[in-house]
């Protein structure tokens, strides 16, 4: 397959964050010759869909060349590091749409945590594309150009955060923010072949984050590598004390062997699709060559999936959209519109009762994590086409949601980590599931399963056994 411009299917993942700061340092590269290099890139591809705005080339340039003039420049832990923003997310002086141009405004400050980037030495190149107010996980509900994914064949890139997958993707940046309340950060990683990383809950600030459901949102990672995740985390984790659901991050890997929870394979759907079935089996066969594995039952992780879009979680998304569906309904892509307008119809008593509901399968699903640290399932079941998505929206939507709807409801962390592709070129991916604020030791296995070398973090390590004794602790 090739994608839409014609170039070979599949991710072109550029230079990682340790390599362009490498370049940085030894003079070989600089942020001004970055930013060229990345300007240029965007330019040629067009309008993909992937930036719905980006610096102008010679503003970005211009930017560069102030980062290098700061003092202490090349200590910076991310030293003219290029970067993209779901346009979602406040950049000062710059729209946010969340592709809804009647929406729009223009950002009075910058979201605390792209501030962070920027004290970094970060570059930031522009806005991301994403499924219209962050509801959708498919890509194509936007008035913009619809993105496709890079393995071409008119699959979509998924959403919401379309737009930051495929920056990262095409070779464009090493890592864009993104946001993931139902998947949105983990579906368009899978389906682009990056690794897409949801920290747990409040972790990252969303102060100046336009908000989907408050109570359940969180800023995201999508990356090229684990070593790109961990160094743009070191950066954005912090306290907030402007964000209620603020928490400290929790403890390092301890260096035990990693328990794995795996469903029992008739508790896992697929949807007909027996390509991605098999590719699945094949890898989790692999994995358990590796690692403890534990048996765990995958109902209580999906009834509680269920209740977010077929329950009154959907009415929270009113409390920031409410009055702009009042007062503009048209403005609003259809199915979308739809979907807002379907909170309308839950009561006090409907949500009271699915608190209490989500509040058991919370007490079971916390019994289990008792017994594992990890649960590693698929990060989605099948793909579509765009025209598949557009025929039938909300049920596409539904199933490609099957595995990560479930996720903030239930305080997980979330990594989707690619696998490859499937006999049909295709793309596969894992999605690595623990308990809140076990952030570090769901990264550890991931590495391990991308055999990607990672030192402990915060932690001293010997260069030399490192990567050795990393393995043999799994």
């Amino acid at each position: 397959m090739a994608d839409v411009h014609g170039h070979p299917a599949g991710p072109s993942i550029g230079p990682s964050v340790a390599e362009i700061l490498a370049s940085h340092a030894g003079g070989t590269g600089s942020p001004t010759k970055t930013a060229a290099r990345v300007a240029d890139a965007i330019a040629a591809r067009g309008d993909d869909g992937t930036w719905l705005s980006t610096v102008p080339r010679d503003q970005l340039i211009a930017a560069a060349e102030a980062i290098e003039k700061r003092p202490g420049a090349r200590t910076l832990p991310l030293y003219g590091v290029p970067f993209g923003v779901k346009d979602s997310i406040d950049v000062e002086g710059v729209p946010t749409t969340l592709s809804c141009p009647d929406y729009a405004y223009v950002a009075s400050a910058t979201a605390p945590a792209v501030q962070k980037l920027l004290d970094a030495g970060a570059l930031y190149v522009g806005k991301t594309n994403l499924d219209q107010f962050a509801t959708g996980l498919n890509g194509t509900r936007t008035p913009y150009t619809i993105p496709r994914s890079v393995y071409g064949g008119e699959m979509i890139s998924g959403g919401s955060s379309s737009g930051s997958a495929l920056a990262v993707a095409l070779g464009q940046v090493p890592f864009a923010v993104a946001t993931d309340t139902a998947g949105s950060g983990r579906v368009p990683a899978a389906l682009n072949g990056v690794v897409g990383f949801k920290p747990s809950r409040g972790l990252i600030s969303t102060v100046g984050l336009v908000p989907a459901c408050k109570s359940l949102d969180c800023l995201s990672v999508m990356a090229g590598c684990i070593d790109d995740v961990d160094r743009v985390l070191d950066v954005m984790v912090g306290r907030d004390d402007a964000d209620p659901w603020s928490r400290d991050r929790g403890p390092r890997y301890a260096g035990t062997p990693i328990r794995v929870g795996l469903p029992p394979e008739s508790e896992l759907e697929f949807f007909g699709d027996g390509e991605m079935r098999r590719a699945h089996l094949a890898f989790r066969g692999q994995l358990a060559r590796g690692v403890t594995v534990v048996d765990v039952p995958l109902a209580p992780f999906l009834a509680a999936g269920a209740l977010l879009y077929q329950g009154p979680w959907v009415a929270e998304r009113l409390v920031e959209f409410g009055d702009f569906l009042a007062a503009q309904p048209e403005s609003i892509h259809p199915v979308v519109r739809e979907i807002l307008c379907g909170g309308l119809e839950y009561t006090a008593v409907d949500t009271f009762a699915a608190l209490q509901r989500l509040q058991e399968l919370k007490a079971e699903v916390g019994r289990l994590w008792q017994q594992m640290d990890v649960l590693v399932v698929p990060t989605i079941g099948t793909t579509f086409t765009v025209a598949e998505v557009q025929a039938a929206p909300i049920d596409c939507n539904t199933v490609l949601g099957h595995y990560t709807h479930f996720g903030n409801l239930l305080d997980l962390l979330g990594a989707a980590v690619p696998l490859g592709v499937i006999a049909d070129g295709r793309p596969y991916s894992a999605m690595l599931l623990g308990p809140a604020l076990h952030d570090d030791t769901v990264l550890q296995l991931a590495a391990h399963i991308l055999d990607e070398p990672r030192a402990q973090r915060g932690a001293p390590t010997s260069p030399a056994n490192e990567p050795i004794a990393a393995k043999e602790r799994l």
